[in-house]
């Protein structure tokens, strides 16, 4: 026999200790309950996975469980934000036992690390839809915003792009000689927190890379009412991704493809010495609208485009 909703609720989502000292009451009533420290403002972020939209139909739920809450925190991350609570809201089919206990154990071994609580949610039956809110602590007034980019700002990204775009393009068919990090950064992304926070009385301004740089950069210059120049040569591709372009000859992939979860931010010239994050500086933002690429010496200009639902 299944279960129900309550029982379901007891067995899977009430086992996690409760860690973060921002969490006064979890699990168990009408509403969560926070308590927010003085000079402190509260990050609150919701996404929504849907099979065969976010995720293909059969995907491993431990992976699934991982993603769903990584693709939240990389929002906080985008802030500067601390993370230390979420909901969770499942939308099932069915009751499947196994598939619940992979998914959880995805979920909040990730959550564990960060000392995420789980402080409550909903679960209904329909088509498998994941929905998280994510919340986190900033210090008030210094949060990492979209809308403070100013020219002369280098631009910078933390990690390699486009590797997630390989992975889903391996899934789609492409072969590559070695998929294996490919679909590691796909399914498994890593939210850049402690490099958000770091970011704090740094940068000017900051996003995170789940829609493809162009189209999360230009959110950045819509917001800011600014352009800028990305320069090709200097874009952090892992071989993998060189070697995917060599084969394809399509370039614009790593700019376009989405899932990197990596952070794009601005510096000014002046402060670019003090930055403690890994990054590469990868471009540099002018007062003329619009984005460009300098790709070897040619600028051209660069389409802002990314991921939109309903496009």
């Amino acid at each position: 026999m299944s279960l129900s909703e309550f029982p379901l609720i007891q067995r899977f989502f009430t086992k996690q200790r409760i860690t973060n000292p921002t969490t006064r009451l979890g699990i168990g009533d009408d509403c969560a309950l926070l308590s927010i420290p003085d000079g402190f403002e509260l990050a609150v972020t919701t996404d929504t996975m849907v099979e065969n939209v976010h995720f293909f139909a059969g995907a491993d739920p431990e992976q699934l469980g991982h993603k769903l809450l990584a693709v939240n925190l990389s929002d906080l991350a985008a802030m500067g934000a601390k993370p230390i609570s979420v909901t969770l809201a499942l939308t099932l089919p069915k009751v499947d036992e196994s598939w619940l206990t992979a998914f959880v154990h995805g979920f909040l071994n990730l959550a564990e690390r960060y000392s995420v609580d789980l402080i409550g949610g909903d679960t209904t039956s329909g088509p498998l839809t994941l929905t998280v809110q994510a919340m986190g602590l900033v210090p008030k007034g210094r949060a990492l915003l979209r809308s403070t980019a100013q020219p002369g700002d280098f631009i910078y990204m933390t990690g390699c792009l486009g590797d997630a775009g390989l992975g889903l393009k391996i899934h789609q068919g492409y072969h590559s000689a070695h998929p294996e990090a490919a679909l590691t950064r796909f399914n498994r992304p890593e939210p850049a927190c402690e490099a958000g926070q770091a970011l704090i009385g740094i940068a000017h301004a900051c996003i995170d890379l789940s829609d493809g740089l162009a189209g999360d950069l230009g959110h950045i210059l819509e917001q800011s009412q600014v352009g800028a120049c990305l320069d090709w040569d200097a874009l952090p591709l892992s071989q993998a991704v060189r070697s995917y372009i060599n084969d394809t000859g399509d370039w614009s992939m790593p700019l376009t493809a989405g899932d990197d979860y990596e952070l794009c931010f601005t510096v000014s010239p002046e402060q670019a010495a003090q930055l403690t994050v890994a990054a590469t500086k990868i471009g540099i933002i002018e007062s003329q609208p619009g984005l460009r690429l300098n790709k070897s010496g040619n600028i051209q200009p660069l389409e802002v485009k990314g991921f939109e639902h309903f496009s």
